[in-house]
């Protein structure tokens, strides 16, 4: 589809950064640009047409993958040579007599430098934007560690750290890639939206088509639609008559009837007519690509908010720069040789970065988004997620969310005696059999759930816009709207009370009203409970649909919806999200179609429903697969449960250095207290074992 890649690229450039953004949204993946020369001017003109953030994202995966493999594998002969860990376990083992410390050097050297890179280079991204955050307290952890133990090594006194900086860049490298990966899922919406728009059209000339690329036709030229077929531009119908399934552009359940001088939109699908249509936009100007730009807009304007680990880290790093500091210097001054003061504040720095804090966040993302997605509910965007409990309204569009957006028979009845109810339905489907019209779909499918037997229709004739008629067993019968009776003056049947929901059809023989069948988009029993159980968590429930105002009242007063807003196109939408937000709500838009990913985009939280188009779920956070709006409800308890764990899990994480710290700095140094970095490092595994296994009580909450 590079029609309208090329008509993009000159406005895609400077969101590519912003897209990429929205899924790394408060995760610190700046260090990988350090790692991929090649991708570090995100913003800037990169030509590759069909660069695609998601293969990005994989290649950070991969990368963190092999680091993590490689570093652990060089670990294993690191801590077997470790003095501390044989002193631990009581073990001697020796690879090179009397040159056993050089090559422990090397091989930490090796896991410093490889292993270690994503964080040394994070640290000066985070620098250069002054956020001190996860990457720099590694970063500091890892260098202190480093260069203390190659001093160590080279003559200084003291015990090196090797084995604690493997062992800290294999854990941290793990929990960046479960974390990434839990993440997985790159923005690739504008992808899906060009892919709805079809790259080849049918141009007429002189009488004759041909097939030519839609970014070669102008104004006014003029394009042949068959039946079936995708719309390839905005235009106007010059000839011809269809209904045009629109719905996941405007959201609208029912196809549209379309004739001369009706107006169509690229992407949307034609029915069971042939149009010639007069091209009015293509590229830039075309609808889609309006929405295009849209959804790229309201991407790039989610808020960077830094996480909670990012946060903590960053106060963690300014601690053990102080502390350790401040260690080095108070020893010196109360009279301990240089060599004591250094182990202390090596001891110091080494022991605040915790394993556990790389840990705590990834591994409960990776069990949440993991029971999530066996339970339906797939995670895009961790913060999102995190931030469902704070939820104070929840948008929901009407189509294929809170209704089945399918036309089915809701009623059908026999207005004579002469018949039965379900004779009315076989009268009705002998013509319908031979429609394409979506009402007879409708009809049809509730024809063969009953197993009713079917007679063949002779003489069948489409009745322009009001229905269809034929000969079934001899008698003339007509199956026409409300419309056909009132100009045909045949009375409407007393007690036919027109509800808003349904499209009726009547049935008539030899022009007599013989029954009656209405069709609904039906709303999903699940739509009850859910907005029950969302109200009694307090969350304000409205609807936004392109369906007209009847309609959206009646599926408001059946759900008690708190407020509803009919006719909306999805910039309104979009500018309806807005302005409740600006009321101070923090909103979650849930919707199926293309008219709802600028909403879903700009939303505090975006939920897209799985059987809808797949561009909503590419601009949503959060997909729900099974269309079920009970599993939103479910999503909010689970994201408020997710994040006390993590909260328990920083708690564990950071509370061992409260003890340790000041321990490690020689606080008890007089009663004979002093925390050596062998006993900091058991410290801290325990602290992440603790971490680890808290972390998997959450798949108990969810049971």
């Amino acid at each position: 589809m590079q029609h309208n890649h090329k008509d993009h690229q000159n406005s895609t450039h400077q969101h590519h950064g912003h897209d990429h953004q929205k899924e790394h949204q408060n995760h610190d993946h700046h260090h990988v640009h350090g790692n991929h020369e090649g991708h570090e001017d995100h913003g800037g003109h990169h030509g590759h047409e069909g660069h695609d953030h998601s293969q990005h994202h994989a290649m950070m995966i991969k990368d963190f993958r092999k680091r993590f493999w490689i570093s652990l594998a060089i670990s294993v002969p690191i801590l077997a040579l470790s003095p501390m860990i044989q002193g631990l376990l009581g073990f001697e083992f020796s690879l090179t007599e009397g040159y056993d410390k050089y090559l422990l050097f090397a091989l930490s050297t090796l896991v410093f430098f490889y292993g270690g890179w994503p964080f040394l280079t994070g640290l000066i991204d985070e620098l250069k934007k002054k956020q001190p955050g996860m990457m720099t307290l590694i970063a500091v952890a890892v260098t202190v560690a480093w260069g203390y133990s190659s001093a160590t090594t080279f003559g200084l006194e003291g015990s090196s750290f090797f084995w604690e900086l493997a062992t800290l860049i294999d854990i941290m490298l793990l929990g960046h890639w479960i974390e990434m990966k839990s993440v997985m899922g790159a923005s690739q919406s504008l992808q899906k939206l060009v892919a709805l728009m079809p790259s080849e059209a049918h141009r007429l000339k002189n009488g004759e088509t041909e097939d030519v690329k839609v970014n070669e036709l102008k104004k006014d030229d003029k394009v042949l639609v068959r039946p079936g077929e995708k719309i390839p531009v905005d235009g106007i119908i010059t000839d011809g008559e269809s209904f045009i399934n629109e719905s996941m552009v405007t959201g609208e359940s029912k196809p549209v009837r379309k004739s001369k001088d009706d107006k169509v939109i690229g992407g949307t699908i034609n029915g069971n007519g042939s149009l010639t249509v007069s091209v009015e936009q293509v590229g830039e100007e075309a609808y889609l690509n309006k929405v295009i730009n849209m959804v790229q807009e309201a991407q790039s304007k989610k808020s960077k908010t830094q996480n909670l680990a990012d946060r903590i880290a960053k106060w963690l790093t300014i601690v053990a720069l102080t502390v350790g500091f401040g260690t080095l210097i108070t020893w010196l001054l109360l009279g301990q040789s240089f060599v004591f003061a250094l182990e202390r504040m090596a001891s110091v720095m080494v022991i605040t970065c915790p394993h556990a804090l790389g840990l705590a966040v990834p591994l409960v993302v990776a069990i949440s988004t993991s029971l999530s997605a066996s339970k339906g509910l797939l995670i895009r965007n961790r913060t999102a997620f995190e931030n469902s409990r704070k939820i104070t309204l929840l948008a929901f569009d009407k189509t294929g969310t809170l209704t089945m957006g399918n036309f089915a028979v809701s009623r059908y009845e026999a207005l004579s005696d002469q018949y039965e109810k379900d004779d009315i339905l076989r009268l009705a489907g002998a013509l319908e059999s031979k429609s394409e019209h979506p009402l007879a779909t409708g009809i049809m499918q509730k024809i063969k759930a009953l197993d009713l037997e079917v007679q063949e229709a002779n003489n069948f004739n489409a009745i322009s816009g009001k229905g269809i008629e034929g000969k079934v067993d001899n008698k003339n019968v007509k199956v026409v709207s409300p419309g056909y009776l009132k100009e045909n003056n045949i009375k409407i049947p007393e007690n036919q009370v027109e509800n808003h929901q349904e499209t009726v059809v009547y049935v008539l023989v030899d022009d007599k009203p013989a029954g009656v069948i209405a069709l609904a988009d039906e709303i999903r029993p699940e739509s009850h409970e859910a907005i029950s159980t969302l109200k009694k968590n307090g969350i304000k429930v409205i609807m936004m649909t392109g369906d007209n105002e009847q309609v959206a009242k009646a599926v408001s007063d059946e759900l008690k919806l708190d407020n509803y807003f009919a006719g909306i196109l999805p910039d309104q939408k979009l500018e309806k999200i807005k302005e409740l937000q600006d009321e101070g709500e923090f909103v979650a838009m849930t919707g199926d179609g293309i008219n709802d990913a600028p909403a879903l985009a700009t939303a505090n939280v975006g939920i897209a429903v799985g059987s809808g188009t797949d561009v909503a779920g590419e601009t949503a956070d959060i997909i729900l697969v099974n269309s079920n709006p009970k599993d939103i409800a479910s999503l909010i308890t689970f994201g408020k449960a997710t994040y006390r764990k993590m909260i328990q899990n920083f708690v564990w994480a950071t509370g061992y250095n409260v003890v340790a710290i000041p321990l490690a700095a020689g606080v008890l140094y007089s009663a004979g207290i002093l925390i050596n970095p062998a006993v900091g490092a058991v410290l801290m595994s325990l602290s992440t074992i603790v971490v680890a296994i808290n972390a998997q009580l959450l798949k108990r909450k969810l049971k």
